[in-house]
């Protein structure tokens, strides 16, 4: 345990930080589960395109707090429509 006010600031601050973190992670695996749970379903595409969008939200979210790198957001991002995109296409032959 720090001695020193200030790292003692730090220890609190940084555990603040990490709960607030690790919500918005949680939110956005939990949001990127749902569109792929929904692909597995196939349910609607309408559907399917909605939770997207949401879950598109939460790591756009995510990654402006700085929960996440900005890169790491693009590349969940791209990857889940990649998945999206083909069970968009399959749906509509």
């Amino acid at each position: 345990m720090p001695n020193i006010m200030s790292a003692k600031k730090r220890v609190k601050v940084s555990e603040r930080n990490r709960l607030i973190n690790k919500a918005y992670k949680t939110r956005m695996k939990t949001a990127i589960k749902k569109v792929l749970k929904a692909i597995e379903d196939k349910k609607p595409v309408e559907e399917v395109k909605e939770l997207y969008k949401k879950a598109q939200s939460s790591i756009d979210k995510a990654s402006k707090i700085g929960a996440i790198h900005k890169n790491q957001a693009s590349r969940k991002k791209s990857r889940l429509m990649v998945k999206v995109n083909e069970y968009l296409s399959a749906s509509e032959q």
